[in-house]
């Protein structure tokens, strides 16, 4: 099983198929506060469907193009997060999470995304990582300025959610920027 330590109550844990019940159940418990930001929990309304996520992300994991963990606190699954498909060929990828609501405001994520980080300029030698987030979603918008990433601009309607289009965030880090922050530290 595939680990990545963040600190002694907090670890990533490469998400399985019988992770799949688990996952589904912080979806559904969340559905509300998560289908806010998320376009696709409101389409994932079985256990069956995360399942099939899953599988997806393993496949993408076994073939080096990307990788999903699931955020154990304290042992309970609190969140999810991951590095979209790879770019090999401009050395980049583009990192995404959710968490639960009543595990935010703890660091949570900031420390998640500070070791996936790590992870992705050090292990797989990559050149740039991009996040995007809501314009309006200030927790999201949050972690990547803590971290220090740059922004980059405004994609303006560049998701739709229930119905509606609402503008991103395009944050980005080199990995250059983030060995000059690790050193500061």
């Amino acid at each position: 099983m595939f680990i990545m330590p963040v600190d002694k109550d907090l670890y990533i844990q490469l998400l399985e198929t019988h992770h799949a019940s688990e996952l589904y159940m912080l979806i559904e418990k969340n559905r509300l506060f998560l289908q806010e930001w998320l376009p696709w929990v409101a389409y994932t309304t079985t256990p069956e469907q995360v399942q099939q996520f899953i599988q997806l992300w393993l496949e993408q994991f076994s073939q080096n193009n990307g990788f999903n963990g699931g955020i154990r606190y304290h042992q309970q699954l609190v969140g999810v997060i991951g590095m979209h498909h790879i770019d090999w060929q401009n050395l980049k990828t583009m990192i995404g999470y959710l968490l639960e609501e009543r595990a935010q405001g703890k660091g949570i994520m900031t420390k998640c995304t500070s070791v996936m980080l790590d992870y992705i300029f050090f292990e797989k030698g990559l050149h740039r990582v991009e996040i995007s987030c809501g314009e309006h979603n200030e927790k999201s918008c949050a972690i990547p300025e803590r971290l220090r990433f740059k922004k980059e601009g405004v994609s303006r309607d560049g998701e739709r959610l229930m119905n509606r289009f609402h503008s991103l965030i395009n944050y980005s880090m080199l990995r250059d920027e983030w060995l000059k922050l690790k050193e500061f530290k």
